[in-house]
């Protein structure tokens, strides 16, 4: 792994990692991770790919939270990185799947592709659940903040339907792991993000001005809107295209199987993808 301290073009430090060579690739991570959780996915492209990774503003050693970032302020922090390091093709997953397409927008990009990407079409996912997030984060009440959003990103999991108490008791002890003790730390960075993404609620055609080759790819197991939201925008990009990777669930990204990785290797290799048995 390499790393290069860069300038964003507000004068944000930003820490860009790098693996492998070859075309170049950029992963933007999901909301409440970072980018070492990206780390599998990235030296599984390396032997292809030069894979480029960087923490969004409010992680470590990037640019702490002032409450004044707005879309604009992830694009333009992609932007240098797309500058510094020469690459065209850009990997978004969750959040950085939002970001990925809004940047489509405006950035020189060639290839976008995103896995289960967190947008909002025409009221689809519902952010109902948004205020109640953002009241128990000011708080730092955690385990509710967490029980909040996990019943939020999959409603109709078994999960989203314990008793108030049990769902509190699982959010309790998943902060006690290491896993959960980074989460925590990231808490405050979710909401923000999240309120983002539910201000850009609109039709699918906002993304129609996209003109690199796109592919929206959403988990089997991962819930239903996932896919609804990448068939719908596909078809309203003039290159792009939605697949579904059987058995895959929101978090395969961060495990990157090879039956999950090689669907995006062929896309950011120009050839044909395939659906993954």
């Amino acid at each position: 792994m390499r790393t290069e301290r860069i300038t964003g073009g507000d004068g944000a430090n930003i820490v860009v990692y790098s693996f492998g060579a070859g075309p170049g690739i950029v992963i933007l991570h999901g909301g409440g991770v970072q980018e070492r959780d990206y780390h599998r996915l990235a030296k599984a492209l390396a032997d292809r790919f030069t894979v480029h990774l960087y923490n969004r503003r409010g992680r470590p050693d990037s640019a702490a939270l002032t409450g004044t970032e707005t879309i604009g302020t992830d694009i333009g922090d992609l932007a240098a990185v797309l500058d510094h390091t020469g690459a065209r093709s850009v990997f978004g997953h969750s959040g950085g799947g939002f970001v990925a397409l809004r940047a489509g927008l405006s950035l020189p990009l060639e290839r976008i592709a995103v896995y289960d990407p967190g947008l909002s079409i025409m009221g689809r996912p519902r952010f109902a659940f948004l205020d109640e997030l953002e009241e128990a984060v000011r708080a730092g009440d955690h385990v509710r903040a967490i029980t909040i959003a996990g019943r939020a990103v999959t409603p109709d999991s078994p999960a989203a339907k314990l008793p108030s108490a049990v769902a509190a008791l699982i959010s309790r002890l998943f902060l006690r792991t290491p896993i959960g003790r980074r989460f925590e730390a990231l808490m405050p960075t979710i909401p923000p993000e999240v309120r983002r993404i539910a201000e850009h609620d609109g039709p699918a055609t906002d993304y129609a001005g996209i003109t690199a080759d796109v592919l929206l790819a959403a988990g089997a197991r991962s819930p239903r809107y996932f896919t609804e939201n990448c068939e719908a925008v596909a078809a309203a990009i003039p290159c792009g295209r939605a697949i579904v990777i059987p058995g895959a669930s929101h978090n395969t990204a961060n495990i990157a199987p090879k039956r999950f990785v090689e669907p995006f290797a062929a896309f950011f290799a120009g050839g044909q993808v395939l659906e993954a048995p």
